[in-house]
């Protein structure tokens, strides 16, 4: 397949995944081939909803989930810094190794593809985009780099950082893993061995760790040596925003960031289950909610539910079940260092 689009997901969030699907539907059109990356194996709902949806299909190609999975481990692994804080706070020696799967794009049917998590909308045509990638090989869109540099490499180890990557290449190229572009095989086997090799030799003291799959992505393209495109960072006066903090105005349930059409929102950090409560009818005050409702519910627009606000005993309940797991947490982390 010449182009399509990769997320991720399973059944937890289910209505965030349709209105994604519907969102692209409505604005790149019915025909866009999506491929969906399970995060596991529940994948019920899914499956049944893919029953009336020709072009969206589950990515089914064990080997490569197996190999990411492994390469996440063995990355991680290799961090002896990571390795021995984490075993003295008590925390696994791997985390989150299920979001490594997000590059078995890189082994899926597209030449070109967009990757797109699931708690993202897209707002606009991605013509532009897959247009970039005749000329890089990693096309982003963000104000990412802006961030603090530690979130994705180790402050105390920027000795490493400059001799293998260099400190400011580093800087430019910081980029969201929720939302990037790329082509099939540009991480193919062999540059993976070779990688491995460098993260095995010293490289995996850069990583930050603050994240898992995040910093090894940035690691990843930047220590390859793609050619690497930013439209936030390369042409930052024309690009919008695409963070849902950002003030956008809501014109025919699209997003606009002063006057132009953002190519995507994402909904990063917000919890799956304020979506679910919010398509149970709850008004949970998560910005733009009603654009999401609106894609959520695009082919079934008699099923959104009229929003009310939760109950005070709704809201004591939560209040009392977070702060039970906040306690049962430290409890854990406690037994596990002693």
């Amino acid at each position: 397949m010449k182009s399509g689009i990769y997320t991720f997901a399973n059944d937890v969030v289910y209505d965030q995944l349709i209105a994604l699907l519907n969102s692209i539907e409505d604005n790149a059109g019915t025909d866009v081939p999506v491929c969906i990356i399970p995060y596991n194996s529940q994948t019920e709902k899914i499956e049944q909803e893919l029953k009336n949806r020709s072009h969206v299909f589950l990515f089914d190609n064990q080997d490569s989930i197996n190999f990411w999975e492994d390469f996440m481990i063995q990355a991680w692994m290799a961090n002896t810094t990571a390795q021995k804080i984490w075993k003295e706070q008590g925390k696994p020696a791997v985390r989150r190794v299920n979001f490594v799967r997000k590059l078995c794009s890189f082994d899926g049917p597209f030449d070109k593809f967009v990757y797109m998590d699931a708690d993202t909308l897209l707002m606009d045509s991605l013509a532009p985009i897959y247009e970039k990638l005749d000329t890089y090989d990693w096309v982003v869109n963000d104000f990412q780099y802006k961030s603090d540099l530690h979130d994705i490499f180790n402050p105390e180890k920027q000795d490493i950082l400059e001799n293998v990557i260099g400190l400011e290449k580093a800087k430019s190229q910081i980029f969201c893993a929720g939302w990037f572009a790329s082509k099939k095989d540009v991480f193919n086997r062999q540059r993976m061995a070779e990688l491995l090799e460098y993260i095995n030799s010293g490289d995996a003291e850069v990583l930050s760790l603050r994240g898992s799959d995040q910093p090894l992505y940035n690691y990843l393209v930047s220590r390859s040596g793609l050619s690497f495109y930013n439209v936030a960072y390369n042409n930052p006066e024309e690009a919008t925003g695409s963070h849902w903090s950002s003030n956008f105005d809501v014109i025919d349930n699209r997003l606009h960031d002063k006057g132009r059409r953002i190519n995507y929102i994402h909904f990063m950090s917000i919890p799956a289950a304020k979506f679910r409560n919010l398509c149970q009818g709850e008004n949970v005050n998560i910005p733009y909610q009603d654009v999401f409702l609106h894609y959520r519910y695009l082919k079934s627009p008699s099923d959104c539910p009229t929003l009310k606000d939760p109950s005070q005993w709704l809201q004591l309940k939560r209040r009392l079940q977070q702060l039970v797991g906040k306690i049962a947490k430290k409890v854990k982390l406690k037994l596990r260092s002693s």
